[in-house]
């Protein structure tokens, strides 16, 4: 018997309202409360040509798009605990986009005024994401890297009453808020089957706070740190300009624990972008440049350990480096 769309669709509703009748909506109260407890996919191609079981966190689904949302958090919310930030506070970060977003976002959602310095060679869209978000941007000069940016950062909260600089780099929320949240949910996850981590350095929150919980759980782990062969400093090289946008700051940065990795492994920008390209084609995820990275070297990484799980971190979402010569291809 044929019934209307309008019949269908009302049998549908009591479907679901049945389905639903009883349990407790869950419902989060703002922004804030959607960041982490982001889940695991297993990287295919990575792991078919590695003979590792090549697993990938996916920070690009928290809600401004990449892991920085976590430490976006944690260092405004460990500011405000230590009074550092009130109301009338004007926050000013330098970044190279990533974190900027995630604490325009943060800010946005607290009422708390947000002045931001970032390379001029990062991408449109994260320039466009801020400005979004209601977050002023100053661009520093693209080959001062993002050494100029903080440079600019700190001579603007010398000029500005009642400013705070969160210092991503050296703030010890950052890697605190990995410990507390991003390593916890890895190990839980994957029910303490981690036997290598790979991640690459920016700020080296993440490496250090995950690493080190993982690492105290099992001694046996290895940590992996990732840079731009082109910026190769943790290996002792000289900084230089690299495409590989969010990682590679020009420095070692006083959040990361060097003395956590056993190896460090320089990635060329064409095999990032080749990585991020074939994840999106092959397996439907768009990812950008330094999970690009992060995902070549797992790969390479894992042929060293075959049958053991490598985890690393897909740092953010795709659609922020569009405009980038990473997505300029032409559609086959």
């Amino acid at each position: 018997m044929y019934n209307p769309p309008r019949l269908i669709a009302q049998e549908s509703f009591k479907k679901i309202k049945t389905l639903n009748e009883g349990e407790k909506m869950k419902v989060a109260q703002n922004v804030q409360e959607l960041i982490g407890k982001t889940p695991l996919v297993r990287l295919n191609f990575a792991s078919k040509e590695s003979g590792a079981n090549v697993i990938g966190k996916c920070e690009f689904m928290n809600p401004s798009g990449s892991v920085k949302d976590r430490i976006a958090l944690g260092m405004i919310n460990a500011a405000i605990g230590a009074g550092k930030i009130t109301p009338e506070t004007i926050v000013i970060e330098p970044t190279s986009g990533n974190t900027g977003i995630g604490l325009a976002s943060v800010c946005a959602a607290k009422g708390i005024k947000l002045i931001l310095t970032m390379p001029s060679s990062m991408s449109i869209e994260r320039r466009k994401l801020l400005a979004a978000l209601g977050a002023q941007i100053e661009l520093t000069p693209a080959e001062k890297g993002m050494k100029g940016a903080v440079e600019r950062a700190l001579e603007l909260a010398q000029e500005t009453k009642n400013s705070f600089v969160p210092q991503q780099f050296e703030n010890p929320a950052n890697p605190e808020y990995h410990r507390v949240t991003t390593a916890v949910e890895i190990w839980e996850d994957l029910d303490g089957k981690v036997d290598v981590l790979v991640a690459g350095v920016g700020t080296g929150g993440t490496i250090t706070g995950v690493g080190e919980v993982l690492k105290a759980k099992n001694p046996n782990l290895k940590i992996y740190a990732v840079e731009p062969i082109d910026s190769p400093v943790l290996s002792g090289g000289k900084p230089g300009p690299h495409k590989i946008q969010g990682i590679g700051a020009g420095f070692v940065p006083k959040a990361l624990n060097t003395a956590l990795y056993d190896e460090v492994i320089q990635v060329k920008v064409s095999d990032a972008y080749e990585m991020s390209r074939r994840l999106g084609k092959e397996e439907g995820i768009l990812v950008g440049i330094s999970a690009g990275a992060n995902i070549w070297a797992s790969k390479e990484i894992g042929k060293k350990y075959p049958g053991k799980t490598v985890v690393t971190i897909l740092c953010d979402t795709g659609e922020r480096y569009l405009s980038t010569e990473l997505f300029d291809l032409q559609p086959s």
